[in-house]
């Protein structure tokens, strides 16, 4: 699996979401709503999800395993830290 492209819509407004994003995986298939959080620890992302009947957020896709959330995060923010600090200069 490979991400093909990354497209990085950036928030203005206050509160933690820094970001909205869309990956491409194998210039096939194409997963869109991926959230740039600002955490205690730092910044993480958060897959697409949909309130449920319960009240409760279920994601709507997500990694099967936590080493492809691993990766698949870590090129998100890769790509959201240039373009801030494109944007910046």
């Amino acid at each position: 699996m490979q991400i093909t492209d990354v497209r990085i819509r950036k928030v203005e407004k206050e509160g933690k979401m820094r970001a909205v994003v869309s990956i491409t995986i194998d210039e096939e298939f194409v997963v869109h709503d991926i959230k740039v959080i600002e955490g205690e620890k730092g910044l993480f992302i958060a897959m697409p999800s949909r309130k449920a009947a319960d009240g409760e957020y279920r994601d709507i896709a997500h990694p099967i395993n936590s080493q492809t959330r691993e990766v698949i995060q870590s090129i998100i923010l890769d790509k959201y830290r240039m373009e801030t600090e494109t944007a910046e200069e």
